[in-house]
């Protein structure tokens, strides 16, 4: 069945998801903040900015104008970058429809006041479209599924009818979706693996290779669930693909946005420098100094994403933070 869905940013991840419903036959139109970028997804089927090598669906329709783009819609999916998610929701809320399914594709944790997606989303929703809203995460390049590469991803709802109702709504022959239960459990698992993907590209800057890289994503998956299981998610959903699935993505492709960042720091670029050449947003950069004061509240211990917030925050040099992982003091393996 046919619904009216409305996408919420049109960065790569955006415009990808958008592309998948469009050919699922959905009337799907996506909200750019840049006029220019939506003029040319209607007219010449290309995001110039954020997806300029994949061509994109005919049927898709793309404005600047927020109002109108989610005025009729009757799923709304925000993927708009998690630190701006609150002020762009509260702008578009007055102009829902009361019974719209509002989904959140986006992977970040707020800095300001430290809260999950769903937290920020719980202030400017009813609670009727809290009670049937939704998250939606995995190992999931943009432009590989823009290009219909086979990929599976997770939809959390707390409301089985709507997880299964945004599983039906994305799925097709090449985006395969799974539903769970542990909204907590898969946006945490979202946000934290970009960090541990920037520690995972700053090895790789050192030259350092797969070694290196195992220990980062296992040691990694055990601070992502310790943390996790404190803020009440389910152990298991860090074993799958919001978890597990999305860290071994993020550690390993040359596509991660979040690794590059890391990388370029291995090899002695500064924050300052690489940030200001990026137009796509890597959500770890801000989301580590997020996870470094949930786990001090928490009392969780995170070495790893202590360290790559001190080569953040307080210019720590790659090297010395290695070091310090690997010359902490002998203990027994835990996950818990």
């Amino acid at each position: 069945m046919s619904r009216e869905v409305a996408v919420i940013g049109a960065g790569s991840w955006g415009t990808a998801l958008a592309s998948v419903l469009a050919r699922n036959g959905h009337a799907t139109t996506l909200w750019a903040r840049e006029e220019e970028v939506a003029r040319s997804i209607t007219e010449a089927h290309r995001n110039p900015v954020y997806l300029p090598e994949v061509e994109l669906p005919a049927a898709l329709r793309a404005s600047s104008d927020l109002a109108r783009v989610v005025r009729s819609a009757e799923v709304v999916v925000s993927v708009v970058p998690s630190q701006f998610v609150g002020a762009v929701m509260a702008e578009a809320v007055p102009h829902l429809a009361p019974e719209a399914l509002v989904v959140s594709a986006s992977k970040g944790i707020e800095i300001n006041s430290l809260r999950r997606m769903d937290q920020v989303m719980d202030e400017v929703l009813s609670a009727d479209q809290m009670a049937r809203f939704s998250v939606l995460s995995g190992p999931s390049f943009a432009a590989e599924v823009a290009r219909e590469a086979p990929t599976a991803v997770v939809v959390a709802s707390r409301d089985p009818e709507s997880a299964r109702s945004v599983q039906h709504l994305f799925q097709n022959r090449s985006f395969r979706v799974y539903t769970n239960p542990d909204v907590v459990g898969v946006e945490l698992g979202g946000a934290l693996k970009n960090v541990v993907a920037l520690g995972a590209g700053v090895a790789a800057g050192l030259g350092f290779g797969h070694n290196t890289r195992a220990a980062l994503i296992t040691r990694g998956l055990a601070e992502m669930t310790r943390l996790g299981v404190a803020m009440g998610a389910r152990r298991d959903t860090f074993s799958g693909l919001a978890g597990m699935g999305d860290l071994v993505l993020t550690c390993t492709g040359d596509l991660s946005r979040n690794r590059t960042v890391g990388f370029r720091l291995g090899q002695g670029e500064s924050l300052e420098s690489i940030l200001g050449e990026m137009r796509a947003v890597a959500e770890g950069v801000k989301t580590a100094e997020a996870v470094v004061e949930l786990a001090r509240r928490h009392e969780v211990e995170m070495p790893i994403a202590s360290e790559v917030h001190a080569i953040l925050v307080q210019g720590r040099s790659p090297r010395e933070a290695l070091d310090n992982l690997m010359s902490r003091d002998p203990k027994p393996e835990q996950w818990s």
